[in-house]
């Protein structure tokens, strides 16, 4: 029964680490930058959806995932596109100051104190297992995410012109597809997942302050790089790595308090193994 327990809270915690990771790979696939200000993000998500919540949970949901969306392009358009062909670094240091600047705003804005949200779906039983109904919506969403994202990129127009840009750049802005254009995009389905996840990652915590998707954030790019980083199953791969480690730890009391550093672990021993991740591709750099 335990083992049935762990399995489910591994795919639903890990559903939601995918879903934040998917974002992280595609602009990193894509764009060929780390994204650092995905987390926060997340917490612009985690506040609309507290600050709406009272009036209508869809309306907070659909609120959260419109103004996600909208930050995410201002972000892309004010902060990252006029860094286009700049150095990698420029970019790096330009995403963690976007990360503290939403963070600030959001301080100054909403204040310093966490606001809380509270939801009860119930329990489930299935004979001696209880289940709650919040943890199999989040499984079954997460799983028809992945489905979704992987048919639009595998076949749509939009999508190949995505995996165009990510292999070529050049040689895809030659054959006319605007890269631009294209980047705008990834950046509004990396919103929209983070604002999915963040619902997910509120009704669980039911607590949002201005770090709330730091560690959320931090280790969903774990589960990119161990996934391997530009790839989308290896985006889902990572993320239930790491939610099958977290159901692992939670139910092991010794490992519980150890269950970060476990993670970390994790990352470290798959780098130093296999650098490019699990399904990760070695690419080879232009001169």
């Amino acid at each position: 029964m335990e083992f049935i327990t762990m399995i489910i809270n591994g795919l639903s915690i890990g559903g939601t680490y995918a879903m934040i990771a998917l974002g992280y790979t595609m602009v990193y696939g894509i764009a060929k930058m780390l994204n650092f200000a995905h987390g926060d993000i997340i917490m612009v998500g985690g506040y609309t959806i507290v600050l709406f919540f009272p009036i209508s949970p869809i309306l907070g949901i659909i609120a959260s995932v419109i103004f996600c969306v909208t930050v995410g392009i201002v972000v892309e358009k004010t902060a990252y596109k006029p860094l286009r062909g700049a150095s990698p670094l420029a970019v790096l240091i330009t995403a963690i100051g976007v990360s503290k600047l939403l963070q600030s705003a959001a301080q100054i804005f909403i204040g310093s104190e966490s606001k809380g949200v509270t939801v009860n779906l119930g329990e489930i039983r299935m004979g001696e297992i209880k289940i709650n109904v919040l943890t199999l919506i989040t499984i079954a969403c997460s799983a028809a995410v992945m489905v979704a994202l992987t048919l639009f990129v595998k076949y749509t127009k939009t999508g190949r012109a995505m995996v165009a840009v990510s292999e070529d750049r050049g040689a895809a802005q030659l054959m006319g597809i605007n890269v631009n254009f294209i980047i705008m995009i990834t950046f509004i389905i990396g919103s929209a997942l983070a604002a999915v996840a963040g619902v997910f990652l509120v009704f669980k915590i039911q607590d949002v302050g201005t770090t709330f998707g730091a560690m959320p954030g931090i280790k969903a790019f774990a589960a990119a790089v161990i996934g391997g980083i530009g790839s989308i199953p290896g985006a889902m791969v990572g993320g239930l790595v790491l939610g099958f480690i977290e159901a692992v730890c939670g139910m092991v009391p010794a490992l519980s308090p150890y269950t970060d550093a476990i993670e970390f672990a994790i990352l470290i021993i798959v780098l130093l193994v296999k650098p490019t991740g699990f399904l990760g591709k070695k690419r080879r750099e232009k001169v």
